[in-house]
C-alpha cells in the first residue's frame, strides 16, 4: 500500500511515526514550534521519533543536508512540546505544528545549521504559516514554551532569514553596551515590570517582583531567540530595549 502524500510540497517523503492523537477539542494549528534533535546522530534521532516506546514524535524532521521527511500528518497532534506554555494556553501539542532540525545541540558540541538545511527549514516554514496563517508572534522556539527545561533550537539558528520568509518575528537587537540591568536575586517594582513584559509577549511567566529561576529561564530563552550575541539570562538594557522593539513588532502583525 503506498503511502500518503506529504501535507507540505517542501518534504520528501513521509516517514510515518505512530506517535500521535487526536487534537483536543478540535484545534487546529495556530503555533510552529522549532525543535533540535538533540542527540550526536541524526538517524538515531529520526528512529526514536518514531519509536512507540519514545513516546515523542513531530511533524517534519530536516536532516543537515536539506532533505525533510514527514513523520505525523498536519491535522494530527504531534507529541513535540511537552510541558510547555505560551499567552495562556498549556497544550501547545493541540495547537502547534512540531518540526525538529537535525542537530547535536548543546550537550553533543552544538554546531551552526548548514546552508541546506537552514534553507529547507526556511521554505518548509514559509509553506506552514501559510497554509494555516499562523501569526508571526506564534513561530517558536522549544525554548520560548519551555525555557526551565529546554535550550533549542539555540542561539545559532537563524531567526532572521526566517522572518524575512514571511515566518516569524524578528528585529535588530539592541547593541550591548553599559547601563542598568537586573540580575537574579533582585526585587522589586523594575523587576515586576520586566516580568509583565515578557508575559505580554506570551513566555509563561509569573509577575512576582523576584528575579528568581524562571525569570532568568524566561531572559535566556528570549536572548536565543532574539538577542543571540549575549545569552547569560541577565536583563542588560540591550535585552530590555530588544525586548521593547519585539512586543512593538508583535502588536504591530496581529
Amino acid at each position: 500500500m503506498a503511502l500518503p502524500a506529504p501535507d507540505s510540497p517542501v518534504a520528501a517523503k513521509v516517514f510515518a511515526s505512530p506517535n500521535h492523537g487526536e487534537r483536543a477539542g478540535g484545534a487546529m494549528p495556530s503555533m510552529l514550534i522549532l525543535h533540535y534533535t538533540g542527540m550526536a546522530d541524526s538517524g538515531l534521532a529520526l528512529q526514536k521519533l518514531a519509536d512507540p516506546l519514545a513516546e515523542v514524535s513531530c511533524h517534519y524532521f530536516v536532516f543537515e543536508d536539506g532533505r525533510v521527511l514527514q513523520m505525523v500528518p498536519e491535522a494530527r497532534r504531534a507529541w513535540h512540546a511537552g510541558r510547555s506554555a505560551w499567552e495562556g494556553e498549556t497544550d501547545i501539542n493541540s495547537r502547534s505544528i512540531g518540526i525538529e532540525i537535525a542537530n547535536p545541540g548543546h550537550a553533543w558540541g552544538y554546531v551552526a545549521f548548514p546552508e541546506a538545511q537552514m534553507a529547507a527549514v526556511t521554505a518548509l516554514c514559509a509553506d506552514i504559516v501559510r497554509r494555516w496563517s499562523i501569526r508571526p508572534g506564534h513561530v517558536l522556539a522549544h525554548s520560548d514554551i519551555a525555557p526551565l527545561r529546554k535550550e533549542d533550537p539555540g542561539e545559532k539558528f537563524d531567526w532572521k532569514r526566517l522572518a524575512e520568509a514571511g515566518a516569524g518575528l524578528w528585529v535588530p537587537p539592541a547593541p550591548i553596551r553599559g547601563g542598568r540591568f537586573f540580575a537574579p536575586g533582585d526585587e522589586g517594582q523594575p523587576v515586576e515590570a520586566l516580568q509583565a513584559m515578557f508575559a505580554m509577549l506570551g513566555y509563561g511567566i509569573e509577575v512576582t517582583g523576584r528575579y528568581d529561576a524562571l525569570t532568568e529561564a524566561v531572559v535566556r530563552a528570549f536572548q536565543r531567540h532574539f538577542r543571540q550575541e549575549r545569552v547569560d539570562g541577565i536583563a542588560d538594557a540591550s535585552t530590555i530595549e530588544t525586548l521593547r522593539d519585539v512586543a512593538a513588532a508583535k502588536m504591530a502583525a496581529a
